[in-house]
């Protein structure tokens, strides 16, 4: 038949990667797994269907059960996170970005985000969303030495500059940003504080990070499936007064049809998270420091040891000595540990592709039930790995061993509830 070869390639493909994914330790902080019940709604009749425009207000007809799913999901986020308004439909945390900058900017505006090289996300650049709009990027001023914003430096740039928006969260997040300053100080001028919080989203929901939205960020956005373990997708929460010019940013501005099937596993990874929430993101950031502190006394360059190296999921770690982040994620993978080559604050920003760091995520691994007593054997294999003890085949013989031990999804660990256990409690 024409086209079955092509087929069954790409099926042996999926088939493989399924098989070498269990033989991993998946570290990538932008990712996460989902529950099987997450993973049901996304194969339904859902991912079929159209609904442009809001609940109860659609373009096509068929969509009742459709409004039923958003408004739930909807509800469940403004109930997560404490907002007045949440906007569901963004297909990325990128596109929730352009919808904060599409309904607070105009063309020719100046907004301040941190620099790439300081963690700030692409998104927050003119090379994406920014230009797009037609923005001028101004730059954030920020202590290297603490991997924090300068709050006073901020505070008088954003009175000399008057940025429409300034633009709080990061990809490489460590510590909590200066919110309730930033507000102040931004609302003088006339401006808003959009606060990305794509990689931390998760550990918001379970109360183990800043809360922005308390501190008064009049926008927060974020990607739907890092450490809020979800499907991918983005997420737009704000102000009351701000709901009308988000939704209309979103659609018809951004997104025709928004992808159905993903607000319908959107909706049951927040039930989830409401109930075991907590002690995920609880867990996330006492491995993530479990393992900070375990490969910093096996003799790695772990950045901020004077800080406890980290609040969040995320560890930064200097490899320039051990040839480089490109070269050590490559060791790494050989190892079947995958991270990703991560710029640090001194680098070029020319030298994304040959950066000076490596960025480590637990949230993955916290989801397989893992904890810190597994961090710090993890951090055993890394060091072999990056300071040549042993052999990276070598090394991959003990992940994959360790692998065997942790398959189910979980939602904590030690005695954390399994996935397959959630949906009999939830009458799944």
């Amino acid at each position: 038949m024409f086209g079955l070869e092509d087929i069954r390639s790409v099926v042996r493909a999926v088939e493989k990667h399924h098989e070498w994914m269990k033989k991993c330790l998946p570290m990538i902080a932008s990712e996460n797994v989902t529950s099987p019940a997450v993973r049901e709604m996304l194969v339904t009749d859902f991912g079929h269907r159209y609904a442009e425009g809001r609940p109860g207000e659609r373009l096509y007809e068929g969509c009742g059960y459709i409004d039923e799913v958003e408004l739930a999901c909807v509800r469940l986020a403004k109930e997560l996170f404490g907002a007045e308004h949440a906007n569901v439909q963004p297909t990325s945390g990128v596109v929730a970005n352009l919808a904060a900058l599409f309904a607070l900017t105009d063309p020719g505006d100046t907004i301040l985000g941190l620099r790439i090289s300081h963690g700030g996300h692409i998104s927050h650049h003119d090379i994406s969303a920014p230009g797009v709009r037609g923005l001028n990027v101004e730059y954030l001023p920020f202590d290297e030495d603490d991997m924090v914003i300068d709050v006073d430096s901020m505070v008088r740039k954003i009175e000399e500059v008057e940025p429409s928006v300034v633009m709080l969260g990061a990809s490489l997040f460590l510590f909590p940003h200066p919110v309730k300053e930033a507000v102040e100080a931004v609302e003088a001028v006339g401006g808003y504080v959009v606060y990305d919080a794509a990689h931390v989203l998760g550990l918001i929901a379970g109360g183990q990070f800043q809360d922005p939205i308390r501190e008064g960020a009049h926008v927060v956005t974020g990607s739907t499936h890092k450490t809020l373990p979800g499907p991918q997708g983005g997420i737009v929460l704000c102000q009351r007064d701000l709901a009308d010019d988000i939704d209309e940013a979103v659609f018809p501005g951004l997104v025709s049809n928004h992808h159905l099937h993903h607000v319908a596993a959107l909706a049951v990874a927040l039930a989830e998270f409401k109930e075991y929430g907590e002690r995920y993101a609880r867990d996330t950031v006492k491995n993530a420091k479990a393992l900070a502190e375990s490969l910093y006394a096996e003799g790695l360059a772990v950045l901020c040891e004077h800080r406890g190296f980290t609040e969040s999921h995320q560890i930064a770690v200097d490899v320039r000595e051990q040839g480089g982040g490109a070269v050590i994620a490559e060791k790494l993978e050989s190892a079947n540990i995958l991270c990703n080559k991560n710029l640090l604050p001194w680098d070029d920003e020319s030298k994304s592709h040959d950066p000076s760091g490596i960025r480590l995520g637990t949230q993955e691994l916290t989801r397989l039930g893992m904890g810190p007593s597994e961090m710090e054997y993890i951090a055993e294999l890394i060091a072999d790995v990056v300071l040549g003890r042993r052999e990276p085949s070598e090394v991959r013989k003990d992940v994959e061993e360790l692998r065997r031990e942790f398959q189910e999804v979980k939602y904590g660990f030690g005695s954390g509830v399994g996935a397959h256990e959630w949906s009999r409690l939830a009458d799944w």
